[in-house]
């Protein structure tokens, strides 16, 4: 074992020479770029910015993109929203920011197309147009069902073109799409991607479920919300509406509301100040419909009872009965719309919404083990 003085000297020694090796290691390779690293002879006198090199026209796709941004620009508005909130103590109410999202220019009476969910809680929404002008917005309606929110301000002078608008029920899988929002509030902003898959359905914020929407992979973060789904024709298909994302940016999966449904739901929610949804006169229930196709081993909605005089009942459909037992029996089991098979409530009522009050659509019902098409005249829902 060594003495203590040997101990100190060999320690003294190790402490030495890593000091050096340090010394040595920062000197030749330095942590960072030093200036003065190279002596004054290497250097180079007068040097001169590189001459450009000539870019040449652009390629026809980033034209036609480039136009298309610039034509529907102006038809994309920010908004923004406060609430009120009152101090617990003082009982003061004051208005602090909700949010933002995007909307459109719909027509030339000020109408603003967004979601509902951009400005639900809000007490007060502003719009942004892009020449810089801010106008305090008025809620006309809403379809909660649709996520589809209609607001309204008044412009006096230079209104901005409306966006024009296309068809959805003839996208095809693979198409290019353009989005145009504020993602993050970050204003007017363009992304491009293609229609990834049609007939998505997504569970709505109050439990409803919104179908029949636009997949994309057009990049759609927060903020983005409202704002429209152009082809590439510059067209509205959709309106932008939800993301799936595990961290609530973009994970290319976004989805839209189709412009069939828009131009269905928008024109009464102006007239009317709501949505009127189509219906036939029954009664079904989701979970009790689940229970009762497992157990009879079919698939379809069973029709639970039919309100007098409704259009089910003229068309002579027929509800379930209920035994002194409790027990139900099915009489009808709705099994398609006109030829599109029904496998769930959620997709009967998505299918019966892509018709309006009025329209007369067949009705492929199970009774007593056959199938039969009755034809329904569909009238105001509740």
């Amino acid at each position: 074992m060594p003495t203590l003085p040997r101990f100190i000297s060999i320690s003294l020694a190790v402490v030495l020479l890593a000091l050096f090796f340090h010394s040595f290691l920062y000197h030749y390779f330095p942590d960072t770029l030093q200036p003065g690293y190279f002596s004054s002879d290497d250097r180079l006198e007068g040097a001169e910015p590189r001459v450009v090199q000539a870019r040449g026209n652009l390629a026809e796709d980033e034209r036609s993109t480039i136009e298309l941004f610039e034509n529907s620009r102006a038809s994309v508005v920010f908004i923004t929203t406060r609430q009120r909130v009152m101090d617990a103590w003082t009982r003061n109410i004051f208005s602090v920011p909700s949010g933002t999202g995007s909307g459109f220019i719909w027509d030339d009476h000020g109408h603003i197309i967004t979601n509902l969910h951009v400005i639900k809680g809000a007490s007060e929404a502003t719009v942004r147009l892009t020449d810089g002008r801010d106008y305090k917005a008025s809620l006309v309606g809403a379809s909660p069902a649709h996520d589809i929110a209609v607001l309204r301000i008044g412009i006096g002078f230079q209104r901005p073109t409306p966006v024009p608008l296309g068809t959805s029920h003839d996208l095809k899988v693979g198409q290019k799409v353009f989005a145009i929002g504020n993602p993050f509030g970050l204003d007017w902003t363009l992304t491009t991607g293609i229609v990834s898959a049609l007939d998505r359905s997504l569970p709505g914020g109050d439990g409803r479920t919104i179908d029949n929407l636009i997949q994309t992979d057009a990049a759609i973060n927060p903020g983005n919300s409202g704002g429209p789904l152009l082809d590439s024709a510059g067209r509205l298909i959709g309106i932008n509406t939800a993301i799936y994302s595990p961290s609530g940016a973009s994970a290319g999966i976004g989805f839209a509301v189709p412009v069939d449904t828009v131009n269905r739901v928008v024109p009464q929610i102006i007239s009317r100040g709501k949505y009127i949804r189509p219906a036939m006169g029954i009664t079904v229930d989701t979970k009790l419909n689940d229970r009762l196709t497992q157990h009879l081993k079919v698939t379809g909605v069973v029709i639970l009872s039919i309100s007098p005089g409704s259009a089910a009942d003229t068309a002579g459909l027929q509800g379930a009965t209920i035994t002194p037992e409790g027990n139900i029996i099915a009489k009808d089991i709705i099994v398609a719309v006109e030829d599109k098979p029904i496998d769930s409530v959620d997709k009967l009522l998505s299918r019966i919404d892509n018709y309006k009050v009025g329209d007369t659509i067949k009705i492929t019902v199970l009774r007593k083990n056959a199938t039969i098409d009755v034809s329904v005249t569909l009238q105001p829902g509740e």
